[in-house]
């Protein structure tokens, strides 16, 4: 009898991703899991699943610096141009009987590739409505990493981000690996001039931000984010930052999060940057030993584990079988 292919990953990693309703968590973990955007997603009740298997690991980080590690610089002009005048000198090594040095050390030519490790991330994608949220807290348990994501357009969102954290690191492994997103980015714009809009913040300097666009006789009102043009017509204008760059790598560093990422689900931007922050770490812990991939209440498991746990819905249902056929083995007897 054949025995089953290995799977094509090395580790799988438990993911939360947290946070308020509506700060777009669910359209991360499709855009993510399967390439797009929905625009329009029904409210998340408990949770949903998703997986995507990474590469972790050299050579894809230190190729792609997501391990920190700077890829090889490339030649400049001057190098290039000298490197092409001088194809016979690259190709024809000195000879060591002749010079009387020793024979350089070879590399056996069998010698393998490294090889490129994986790791695919069970996504668990939590509901953020304050119903929901003991449900929500029971699913924290055994995650190894966690997307704490806020709205940059919505301040409260990133105000609860600390309540949110509290409560992941009381239930979960208080070295749980966190990542700070904010997200909706093509929203609100890039934060150049270090304000980012935060003159506007519900809760600020409180004062009417009013802008008057002479240019093409728009009004522009801060308060209720309306554009009034010259027709008398009213139509909704972006919102406006209120977030700032600054501030929010601030509250990373001051409460030990690894890092913070500004994300687009819509676009795409920087989504797989942020999970591969989060996988990238996750198997430094594992090379440092800091996981126990055998067990199976660890929240990375090494493919023996891994193979032997079942995703939470199936194992409920086969609990649930099991249940009804002693009910019926006892009745029959």
């Amino acid at each position: 009898m054949s025995s089953s292919p290995p799977p094509p990953w090395d580790y799988i990693a438990k993911l939360v991703c947290i946070g308020d309703s509506g700060c777009g968590k669910s359209s991360l973990t499709i855009r993510l899991c399967e390439g797009r955007f929905v625009a329009h997603h029904d409210v998340t009740i408990g949770v949903e699943f998703g997986s995507r298997v990474v590469p972790v690991g050299p050579p894809y980080s230190t190729a792609s610096r997501v391990g920190g590690t700077a890829a090889p610089l490339p030649l400049s002009q001057q190098e290039e141009e000298e490197d092409q005048q001088q194809p016979q000198q690259r190709q024809q090594p000195i000879d060591a009987s002749s010079s009387g040095l020793p024979d350089p050390p070879r590399v056996p030519a069998t010698t393998p590739a490294q090889r490129q490790k994986h790791m695919k991330l069970s996504l668990w994608d939590t509901a953020g409505q304050e119903t929901y949220k003991s449900v929500t807290r029971s699913y924290f348990r055994g995650a190894s990493g966690a997307l704490l994501v806020f709205d940059l357009a919505r301040k409260p969102t990133f105000l609860h981000v600390q309540a949110w954290l509290d409560d992941l690191r009381q239930i979960a492994d208080p070295d749980i690996v966190v990542v700070l997103v904010g997200n909706k980015a093509d929203l609100v714009g890039e934060d150049d001039d270090g304000d980012g809009g935060v003159d506007n913040v519900d809760g600020g300097r409180g004062q009417k931000d009013t802008h008057d666009n002479t240019a093409n006789g728009n009004t522009t009102n801060g308060t209720n984010g309306t554009t009034t043009n010259t027709n008398g017509k009213t139509t909704a204008s972006p919102p406006a930052r209120q977030v700032t760059r600054a501030e929010a790598e601030a509250w990373a560093r001051r409460n030990g999060v690894l890092a913070y990422v500004e994300t687009s689900a819509k676009s795409g931007a920087n989504v797989e940057q942020a999970f591969l922050r989060v996988a990238e770490r996750i198997y430094e812990n594992v090379q440092a030993g800091r996981y126990d991939l055998h067990d199976r209440r660890s929240g990375v498991k090494g493919p023996g584990a891994a193979a032997a746990a079942v995703h939470p819905a199936r194992r409920h249902d086969e609990r649930g079988v099991r249940a009804v056929l002693l009910m019926l083995s006892i009745y029959c007897m």
